[in-house]
């Protein structure tokens, strides 16, 4: 969520920051936020006012009693209840106005950061690195939704059966192959300096507010009406919010956490060859990494960060490519994010298979997630995140592009975690 006090001190870098994101309407969403400031300021002026008068009249009643002075006392009192009623209904206005005005802030993205492109789309974002060979593979080579029946380790029917399209089960080596990918993930994450966290996978609207999952993605996400719980569409969710309402003190600095949770996402909407198998799925999993730093680290963390997920992808052998999201590509709480894509070479096609995302002060603003400086000064911290990494188009590179005739040759990173080394 983006501060007043910046939409207020920075009005046009604001403006001309999302409209990178190609929004319009921008600056009259800036104006109706600082009229509804101004009018919050304003109510909150009268009220404190009002209330001060009351304080002097009680005084003044107080004294008045002591000397005998009755009549005057109650004229005073008269004026009391007054200022209690009118106190009272600007209470209840202001409460009003700080509500349309979370409101407002909570339906603004945030601001792209200075290097993040302008763009509408996927076609506008910059690919700023790449990384091994696309696999040549045989005339007869199978997509993944092929290899998994043929090999019998996925079941998407048995999936239908007890759940629904898009809740696939592993069996046997398939089985075995998600386990390996999960602790390779969190042992490399360890390795790095994250401490594992095991999560719940369901959490509060104040934690899907405190992300940013709500109110933006509220139709994607799982929502146990009864308890008013929503199932994770990720461990950054309930990661981050481990930290809401904190006032960190500099030694605890900097915060990495990783953690391994299934993850939820309705994708409503979803449909046609680009979701086949799995490309996209209702449930999936996913092993995340957060930070926390302090903002004149963020940069680069978030650097660390991606270099960290590519050479997960190196270790598996997979080919990919980095890209550099334009703003109308990213989510609404990043103020920059690069995807890694692996190539499916049976498919012939790019598959995301991570996002890492700085979101400044977006997520922190929101959380009330602060420090205190050296000098005792509070400010925002800055959360970052990223998939490292989500594993069913992961598994599908893996099965597509290391195909052979004699089954599919697993990479020799996972072979002490699988042990086995081919699927056949």
């Amino acid at each position: 969520m983006l501060q007043v006090q910046v939409i207020r001190e920075q009005k046009q870098a604001v403006i001309n920051g999302l409209q990178k994101r190609g929004l319009k309407g921008v600056e009259t969403a800036l104006d109706t936020i600082i009229n509804l400031d101004n009018k919050r300021k304003e109510t909150q002026r009268k009220q404190d006012d009002l209330q001060a008068e009351s304080n002097t009249l009680a005084r003044e009643i107080g004294n008045l009693m002591k000397s005998g002075n009755k009549e005057d006392a109650e004229k005073l009192k008269k004026r009391t209840s007054e200022i209690k009623e009118a106190v009272a209904s600007l209470n209840a206005d202001l409460t009003q106005i700080e509500a349309d005005l979370q409101k407002e802030l909570y339906a603004l993205p945030n601001v792209p950061a200075e290097k993040v492109p302008a763009g509408k789309s996927a076609d506008d974002n910059i690919t700023v690195h790449t990384f091994g060979n696309i696999p040549e593979l045989a005339e007869n080579a199978l997509p993944h939704w092929e290899l998994i029946k043929k090999y019998d380790i996925i079941d998407f029917d048995l999936g239908i059966k007890i759940s629904g399209a898009g809740f696939p089960v592993y069996k046997g080596k398939g089985a075995k192959l998600q386990r390996a990918l999960i602790n390779f993930f969190l042992d490399e994450a360890e390795k790095q300096g994250y401490r594992e966290i095991q999560p719940p996978i369901v959490v509060n609207e104040a934690s899907g507010y405190g992300t940013g999952q709500l109110p933006d993605k509220e139709g994607q996400m799982y929502h146990a009406t009864a308890d008013n719980l929503y199932l994770i569409p990720t461990a950054e969710v309930p990661i981050t919010n481990l930290y809401r309402d904190l006032v960190m003190n500099e030694a605890e600095l900097p915060v990495k956490n990783v953690g391994y949770t299934p993850c939820f996402r309705r994708e409503a909407g979803s449909w046609g060859a680009h979701v086949r198998g799995l490309n996209r799925l209702h449930q999936f999993d996913k092993v995340e990494i957060v930070q926390i730093r302090k903002p004149e680290e963020s940069e680069k963390a978030l650097d660390e960060m991606c270099l960290y997920v590519q050479s997960l992808l190196e270790k598996l052998e997979l080919p990919y490519r980095k890209l550099l999201l334009c703003g109308g590509d990213m989510g609404v709480n990043s103020a920059i994010t690069y995807d890694m894509e692996v190539y499916s070479a049976a498919q012939k096609r790019w598959l995301e298979v991570s996002s890492v995302s700085n979101f400044e002060t977006f997520q922190a603003n929101r959380l009330k997630l602060r420090y205190k400086n050296k000098e005792g000064k509070t400010q925002l911290l800055h959360t970052l995140n990223g998939s490292a990494l989500a594993l069913p188009r992961i598994v599908a590179a893996i099965l597509e592009n290391n195909q052979t005739e004699k089954g599919i040759r697993v990479p020799k990173i996972l072979q002490a975690y699988t042990r086995f080394e081919m699927i056949d």
